[in-house]
């Protein structure tokens, strides 16, 4: 992989679709991604209206082994902060990478970076906690996103190809090419648009990219770069679409640059300087401001989709270089929770002033961050201590470590719509 294990599992993980987390960018489905910007991802979902009945909500929680298993998921009652028991996926050659729930909240996919030319992709039922029959697509996955229909999963191979999935027969449709060293996914919230980041070449060099693929036909529009000319160091971009839909936004992380796309043309606007590595971007469910962590940084830094400005940078922590940090905003746009992977600590940033309050303790080295559909609560994933930290939303303060597994922790988070 070309940026470190686990950046790269972020990113797989975020671009997922509810709420996993990893890597940072909502998308439909359940994301990291997101889920925590536009496209609702890894990290919220959306808010329940009147006239929706409630529903239990499960956290699955994605470990790198359980028992005799190569990866495992770990359900946790939202309700009673309970574990129950983890569900093996794999018992040899299979490296847990990211997990998407679909919006019906029926099925959790996981995806297997296990460079063994199966690309396993393990459908989980969550009425039952059981598996289904493993789905080969590609190889090394690096991500998943489920459209807002739940109708397709598009599972993204590390070595140049996305792949449709249908979620009703588990039928694998045609690769579709979206350059060299894909690295994230995020789907438009009307469902029409996937967006791949990658690597381009244009002679005599490689450029950070992104590739549009229309779901309804499943096939890749125009690839544009974004930035300067990659160095050795190689790609490190995440991607969020605002809710309208009109705007995505590319991070570079090797440029230190966020740079606005319009979504309609793929007209590029002028790169909007940020902080050092930024690694995740979420934007508030009224469009209004986009949220960029930056990892080397230890920053992060409110930009106005307005006017493009990016706002003075807010400390969170200790730079990560090495582990992944994730931001996450809750579903009535209020506050916005990032994590600092070396502290040990998760910042809420109240969004109507882009003020952070005081680091709220939760277990070693938090990787993601995900909230409940009602915003009530915010899990967050301790890779160091094999826990999991709910934080009450309304006093940001932490409850009980729940425990899920040992040391190397959790890797991304699910949460049921």
């Amino acid at each position: 992989m070309r940026a470190s294990t686990r950046r790269q599992a972020a990113r797989g993980a975020v671009a997922a679709g509810v709420l996993l987390a990893a890597g940072c960018t909502p998308g439909p489905g359940g994301q990291a991604a997101s889920p925590p910007s536009g496209v609702r991802a890894a990290t919220a979902g959306a808010a329940a209206t009147g006239t929706r009945p409630a529903r239990p909500v499960t956290v699955y929680v994605l470990m790198p082994s359980a028992d005799d298993h190569d990866g495992a998921v770990v359900p946790v009652d939202a309700a009673t902060g309970t574990a129950g028991p983890a569900i093996g996926l794999h018992t040899s050659d299979f490296i847990a990478n990211a997990i998407a729930v679909t919006p019906d909240g029926k099925t959790a996919y996981v995806i297997d970076a296990y460079n063994n030319n199966n690309g396993n992709v393990v459908p989980i039922r969550t009425a039952t906690g059981t598996v289904g029959p493993l789905i080969s697509a590609g190889n090394r996955l690096v991500a998943i996103a489920i459209t807002p229909d739940g109708k397709t999963a598009y599972v993204l191979s590390g070595e140049g190809g996305l792949y449709p999935i249908s979620t009703a027969t588990g039928t694998v449709g045609p690769m579709i090419n979206v350059g060299d060293f894909p690295q994230g996914i995020v789907i438009a919230p009307d469902g029409k648009t996937a967006y791949v980041t990658a690597t381009a070449y244009v002679a005599p060099h490689h450029y950070e990219a992104v590739t549009p693929v229309r779901t309804a036909t499943n096939t890749a529009g125009r690839t544009f770069s974004i930035g300067p000319p990659l160095t050795s160091d190689g790609a490190g971009q995440v991607i969020a679409v605002t809710p309208d839909g009109k705007t995505a936004y590319v991070a570079s992380y090797q440029a230190g640059t966020v740079t606005p796309v319009s979504t309609a043309t793929s007209t590029q606007g002028p790169p909007i300087k940020v902080g050092s590595g930024p690694a995740c971007i979420a934007i508030t469910p009224d469009g209004k401001t986009a949220y960029v962590l930056n990892q080397l940084s230890g920053t992060v830094t409110p930009i106005s989709t307005a006017t493009g400005t990016p706002g003075p940078a807010i400390t969170i922590g200790t730079p990560a270089r090495y582990g992944p940090e994730f931001i996450a905003i809750t579903p009535d746009g209020k506050t916005a929770y990032a994590g600092s992977y070396n502290d040990g600590t998760v910042i809420p940033i109240a969004v109507a002033t882009s003020t952070a309050g005081n680091p709220i303790k939760v277990g070693k080295n938090p990787a993601f961050i995900a909230i409940t559909p009602d915003g009530e609560t915010a899990y967050v994933s301790n890779a160091g201590s094999g826990t999991v930290t709910p934080i009450s939303t309304a006093t940001n303060t932490a409850g009980p470590p729940i425990p899920v597994g040992s040391d190397p922790g959790p890797i991304a988070i699910a949460i049921t719509p």
